[in-house]
Parts: structure tokens; sequence; C-alpha cells
């Protein structure tokens, strides 16, 4: 090997070996880096990304809508109180009844047997006190004149109590049993608008039976009741003879007047509500019974009313709250009252001012302290 080419070899190794540790190095720089940024990429998943809104004040409102619904100012559910077969109706759903008067009569022959056999029982009962009341007079008589013992005639004294007990509770038993057969004859109970028919001619009747349908429902439909969950917040301002407005969806432009007649005076807890009771005549019929209406009531909204989107709400167990961003960064659940529902809209009387950053559409498993990132644009 010529003397020169030794420098040369030693010159190529040294390059290979530093091109080879260059290669090395940088492979490990990469790796370092594309860790790092799996690391921060993986961090930024784990931290759910959300939309921050802020609550906007309420317009001032010179009325409170709320849904309400009506009932019929009395309602009666007519059942079989005794077992048979249907022999004839006389009304059908829609026709006016008044007190009274027959709905339907029922064949319950099983009734007059019974009733046929009490009499019979009374009329052998009868027949035996008065033997025994005949004999006992004659042994008191007989006694007077020591013919017979006194033991004796207070056997027949004591026989001719029991005839009359006996006697009586046959008595009682025919009583029951006419008593029973009178329900033959279904009449209203008051007046009123025949709602439902649940019954044909034929039909089988049985009395005392849980799962059995009423055979007619009488409704007094000439008021109308309706029911109304005022919030919490409006609720010092509603009171008794306070008039208010009806709205139904069948009859666009035209209201009907009702009078608020009384109130729960307790809220409950699971709506934060309180239920008051309206009152509205209804001598054209145009109320029905179970329609939903919208009750508008005279009164303002409350003055630190603040409204959001609905997605923001959070319904659960622990009532209704909103999730809302600390000065940290960390979620905060707060509990809210809802003062009005205006569909896509909420009004809050109360917990949440406009300062509050909300967060819109929060996760369903979002929690006090969790930690959130803003999208852009959010605040």
């Amino acid at each position: 090997m010529p003397d020169g080419d030794g420098p040369n070899l030693k010159r190529t190794g040294i390059i290979a070996a530093v091109a080879a540790i260059a290669v090395v190095g940088i492979g490990i720089g990469t790796r370092v880096h594309s860790q790092a940024q799996l690391a921060t990429w993986t961090h930024d998943q784990s931290t759910p990304t959300v939309n921050v809104i802020h609550a906007k004040p309420s317009a001032a409102t010179t009325a409170l809508t709320l849904p309400a619904t009506l009932q019929a100012l009395q309602s009666a559910p007519i059942y079989a109180r005794t077992s048979g077969y249907i022999r004839k109706w006389f009304v059908d759903i829609g026709d006016t009844v008044g007190r009274g008067q027959l709905l339907a009569v029922i064949d319950a022959p099983e009734v007059d047997q019974q009733l046929a056999a009490a009499r019979a029982d009374l009329q052998t009962a009868r027949a035996n006190q008065q033997l025994a009341a005949t004999t006992a007079t004659r042994w008191q008589t007989m006694l007077g004149k020591d013919a017979v013992s006194k033991q004796e005639t207070d056997e027949k004294v004591g026989d001719l109590a029991a005839k009359s007990a006996v006697a009586n509770a046959a008595r009682a038993n025919v009583s029951r049993l006419q008593y029973q057969q009178g329900f033959t004859r279904l009449t209203a109970p008051f007046a009123g608008v025949v709602t439902t028919r649940s019954t044909d001619i034929g039909a089988l009747v049985t009395a005392g039976s849980a799962a059995s349908a009423p055979l007619f429902t009488v409704s007094d439909v000439s008021k109308i009741r309706a029911f109304v969950k005022v919030p919490q917040a409006y609720s010092a301002q509603v009171h008794p003879g306070m008039e208010v407005q009806l709205t139904l969806p069948e009859y666009p432009g035209r209201t009907f007047k009702a009078v608020m007649t009384r109130s729960a005076d307790a809220v409950d807890t699971s709506s934060g509500t309180v239920l008051v009771e309206l009152l509205a005549d209804n001598g054209d019929r145009a109320l029905k019974p179970g329609a939903y209406s919208q009750a508008t009531f005279p009164i303002g909204g409350a003055r630190t009313a603040v409204e959001l989107p609905a997605s923001a709400m959070i319904i659960g167990k622990n009532g209704t709250q909103v999730a809302v961003l600390d000065a940290g960064g960390k979620v905060r659940l707060k509990t809210v009252t809802i003062g009005r529902d205006l569909g896509d809209r909420v009004q809050i009387s109360a917990g949440l001012t406009p300062a509050d950053q909300v967060i819109d559409n929060p996760p369903d498993s979002i929690q006090s302290g969790d930690k959130v990132q803003v999208a852009r644009g959010g605040k």
C-alpha cells in the first residue's frame, strides 16, 4: 500500500463516523420533537374546546306569558256499580245532559234473582217472628196464672228476640239489594256534556274491577279552569282576583278573559314554580278540557333578568344549571332560575349576570373544576 493512502483512509473513516453520528443525532432529535408534538396534541385533545357566550339583558316587558292547561269545572267518570249487560244507552259524546238524566240501563239478572230470594227470606223471617211473638205473649199470660214456669217463659221471650233479629237482618238484605238494583240505571251526577262513551248494547260490565274503564264521562264545561305554573321570581306579583288573558292556537287573534281564583302558595322544589288556578266563562264551549293554551299575566319582567340560548342550559338532578368559566379558566356550574321559556331562548331571572362567561353547548360530562380551552373567537 502506498504511503499516501493511509492518511486518506483514516480521514475517510473519520468523516464516515461523523456522518453516522450526525444521522443518528438527527433521527433522535426528530423522534424527540415528534414525541413532544404528540404529547402536546394529546394534551390539547384531552382538554375540551368550548365556545363562550355572554347572557344578554332581557328586554323589559309589561306582561308575562306562560303555558296553561285547561280542565273542566267538574268532571265525573261514570262506572258500573253492579255487574250485568248493557240493555240500552241514551246519550253519546257531545250530548248535553241535565242532572239526574238517564244515561244507560244495565240488565242484572243475578241481582234480580238475589232480590227475589231475599224477599222470600224476609217473608219467612216475618212469619217466624209473628209466631214467636204470639207464643211469647201466650206464655207470659200463663205465667201470670202459674200455669208454666218462668224459665220456659223466658225461653219463649228470648226466641222472639232472636226471630226479630233474623227478620231485621232479612229486611236489611232486601234494602241492600234494592239499592244495588238501583245502580242498573246510570244517571248524570250534574249538568254537563258527555265527553266519553266506552260501552255498547250487550257489553258485559263488571262492578269493582280496577281495570275497567268508565262507561261515560260527564264534564261541566260551563266554566273552565286553567292551571299555570308561575316562576318563583314572579309569584309575588300574581294574586287572586287578577284578570288574565287566555289564547289558544285554534283561535288566532282571539283572547278569553279569565280570573285568577287561587294559588298553591308553595314553591314546587322540582320546577321552582307556584301553581295557580284561573277560571274562565265558557258559554260558547270554545274552551275545551285538556287543551293547551297560553295565559298572559299583566305584570312586568324581573329587573335583573337575562337571556341565554336554550342550548346553554344543563338540566339534571341538581336542577337547572349553566357552565361558566372562572378567572382561572376552570368550569363552575351555577344553578339558575328560569323566568320564561321563549322557545330557542330562555329568560334567567336569578343566578346569572351579563358579565358571566357561559359555555354554549357544554359537553354532557362537564363538571365543576374541569379545565377547558376557549375556541378562537369564543369570547
